[in-house]
């Protein structure tokens, strides 16, 4: 008989713990309609309907109560068992945002080759939903990440950049020191889509909102390559971090904003992290407060 996956167990116990598929889904970050697939194929394993949804609201049924307190003791205990075996193991999984990876793979894994020689590396360079994803359910141990801007996750502030309008080479402000953000009302502009991490997209929202605009959006890319991309071939604008002008050498041109700034940030899953996950944290801490990590390691 085929067992539930412990990811069908958490998305239960956010919709249990809320009374909300909307909520349930906001808080996961993920579709409403994909979460209500999930837990609508956990009941048709189980056999039982655990949750009552109708025009009133969503309840736990009976079946579902008891599930619930066994539900949290399965996933209490393999958080546990997974924190015991990297404990012993002496490993560290490691996820670095696919956008900063470039600059903070080289002098992460240096410093930790250096100073933690005992411990087995893995690196990946996700984007922001896995990242955020393998935090929570255990995957990685500690992210090297812009913001997530979840309050389950913590975070430490490593490095602080210019944010800056780019813009395609020759166009008029490309000579500028700086521009305000209110200097771009009017462009045509290139952003990554709202789903790809949805409380980015609200913190750009008030940003614009701050400025007295609304970006006139003319096409999507998922990547900052694929921006940069668009941006040098006349497709319109966009607002990356400074350190990003590494990824392309040609046909654009970086003008910092006046006021704006971008983080990098290690994350964790508080009470989850190993030890050495907060050690390696503060080594690369020290490391930031030496050296410019975004020069590209």
């Amino acid at each position: 008989m085929s067992q539930p996956e412990l990811r069908q167990l958490r998305y239960f116990v956010a919709v249990a713990t809320h009374l909300s598929f909307t909520r349930a889904a906001r808080e996961l970050h993920i579709a409403q309609q994909s979460l209500s697939e999930q837990i609508g194929r956990l009941e048709r394993l189980l056999g039982v309907r655990l949750l009552d949804r109708d025009t009133r609201g969503t309840r736990l049924t009976e079946p579902g109560l008891v599930y619930l307190a066994e539900a949290r003791a399965v996933l209490e205990r393999a958080d546990e068992a997974v924190a015991a075996v990297r404990r012993a193991a002496g490993r560290l999984r490691l996820a670095f945002l696919a956008s900063t990876a470039g600059y903070m793979l080289p002098p992460v894994v240096r410093v930790a080759r250096e100073r933690l020689p005992g411990v087995e590396l893995t690196t990946a360079d996700p984007a922001i939903e896995p990242l955020v994803a393998g935090l929570r359910d255990g995957s990685f141990d500690l992210a090297f990440t812009r913001p997530p801007l979840v309050p389950d996750l913590a975070t430490r502030t490593l490095v602080t950049e210019p944010v800056c309008a780019v813009l395609p080479a020759g166009h008029p402000l490309a000579g500028r020191a700086s521009v305000e953000l209110a200097e771009l009302a009017g462009e045509a502009w290139v952003l990554t889509p709202r789903a790809s991490w949805p409380p980015w997209h609200d913190k750009y929202d008030r940003d614009f909102a701050a400025a007295g605009f609304t970006p006139r959006v003319v096409q999507r890319a998922t990547t900052v390559p694929n921006l940069l991309g668009l941006v040098a071939a006349g497709a319109g604008v966009t607002r990356l971090a400074a350190s990003a002008r590494t990824l392309r050498r040609t046909g654009v041109v970086f003008v910092p904003i006046e006021g704006d700034l971008a983080e990098t940030v290690a994350a964790w899953h508080p009470g989850r992290a190993p030890a050495v996950a907060h050690r390696l944290t503060e080594l690369v801490a020290a490391l930031a407060e030496r050296t410019d990590l975004t020069d590209g390691g």
